[in-house]
């Protein structure tokens, strides 16, 4: 911890970020919060409050374990830069070249779940796609679309852990008709499992293996993986849903879990669950440029390329094709290669800077990097869905108000 001021920071004001936290718990909205603001490589503010498990009236602890959910997603997205990196994958080199079955992929035309018609699409689908959510692929919780159908009709994509591993099922996922031809449209969905595939075999290894040995053991991310130890389950966090009535209703926790059973599917979409202290490591190497105590994971410039906006023609998320489904607002939003862009701070209605960067968790679990302030915030609590509550803009603003330079 650094003294606020010492780094910019007005300690008085920084104290409304724990009041925000605090009152949300304390109204009954959240069961129990960790939030964590670092400025310029200092931690000026760590929080803990409220309880992991109501039930059992455990309080939250500094270990406590969390389901990140899609803030899996920018490690997927690194692993793969990292690849790039190393000259052993581009871009633009088509997915079928990884994955053979999306090579005669087709795209939805009209009809329902059952009965439909498809047309080729435009360009076959490249690894920029699958980065970009612009792939054509969708997700079977959205329920907006007879494509969404059939992904739930197969057992994908609707919060459940498929029991294979990641190759037979994206074969399967390349069987199905896509909303849209790739690159003309984003949407929100299953493109950074298909992400994981393409690492698991351009490396030659699974991938929990690569993150692992690539990401995890280096940055010392101890507690991050796709499942729980038995003999930790007292540190897993409940898991929580609005109850209708004004409180809580749980949906699992540290007596009951689908992640105390060793994972088979490992989605890079959103199959991790880490603490606040591990994947806090992994955003502080994002604002340092790539690397963290000594340990490179990839270049600056590769990371100031990722965190471009690389939607088509520089337009924004609800300019490019306003997906039903996103884990954060889209207005003034663009999207890099695995996190949501700042392009017009002024049109999101919330302070933040150009070229911020950023993304969150089905759970209401989120994180922002801003480089020109070298700002970080993460935070962590367990509440499905995530648009219940405003959590993410309020922290916005209360986080921001603090600084003084």
């Amino acid at each position: 911890m650094a003294k606020p001021e010492d780094v910019g920071v007005c300690s008085e004001r920084i104290g409304r970020v724990a009041d925000l936290v605090h009152r949300y718990v304390d109204e009954g909205k959240f069961a129990g919060t960790h939030t964590v603001v670092t400025r310029r490589g200092q931690v000026v503010l760590d929080d803990i409050y409220g309880l992991s498990d109501i039930s059992l009236d455990r309080p939250v602890a500094r270990d406590t374990i969390w389901r990140i959910y899609s803030m899996t997603k920018p490690i997927t997205s690194l692993a793969l830069m990292m690849l790039y990196e190393e000259g052993k994958v581009l871009l633009e080199n088509p997915v079928s070249r990884f994955v053979p079955g999306f090579k005669n992929t087709q795209v939805f035309d009209s009809g329902d779940a059952t009965n439909f018609t498809t047309q080729p699409p435009h360009r076959e689908m490249n690894v920029h796609d699958t980065l970009t959510h612009m792939t054509g692929l969708t997700a079977g919780f959205i329920r907006a679309h007879p494509v969404d159908e059939m992904y739930r009709d197969a057992g994908f994509g609707d919060f459940k852990r498929p029991d294979e591993p990641l190759g037979p099922v994206m074969d399967r996922l390349a069987e199905m008709p896509l909303l849209f031809s790739p690159g003309t449209s984003w949407n929100y969905g299953s493109s950074t499992d298909l992400v994981g595939r393409i690492v698991e075999v351009v490396s030659g290894q699974t991938l929990l293996e690569f993150f692992t040995e690539r990401i995890f053991e280096p940055l010392g991310m101890v507690d991050t993986g796709f499942s729980v130890p038995p003999d930790q389950s007292d540190r897993f966090c409940a898991m929580y849903t609005p109850d209708g009535k004004g409180g809580l209703h749980q949906l699992d926790g540290s007596e009951r879990s689908g992640y105390f059973k060793e994972a088979v599917y490992y989605s890079g979409a959103g199959g991790l669950v880490s603490t606040a202290a591990d994947y806090q490591r992994f955003v502080q190497m994002l604002v340092n440029g790539g690397e963290l105590d000594g340990v490179r994971l990839v270049g600056p410039k590769t990371l100031e390329y990722m965190t471009l906006n690389h939607l088509t023609g520089g337009v924004t998320l609800n300019e490019m094709g306003q997906s039903l489904f996103s884990e954060t607002s889209m207005e003034g939003i663009g999207f890099g290669l695995g996190f949501g862009v700042v392009v017009d701070p002024a049109a999101t209605t919330n302070t933040c800077s150009k070229g911020e960067y950023h993304w969150g968790g089905a759970a209401s679990t989120s994180f922002w990097v801003d480089p020109k302030e070298e700002l970080t915030a993460t935070f962590f609590t367990q509440l499905l869905p995530s648009a219940t509550y405003p959590i993410r803009r309020h922290l916005r603003s209360v986080v921001y108000q603090s600084l003084l330079d």
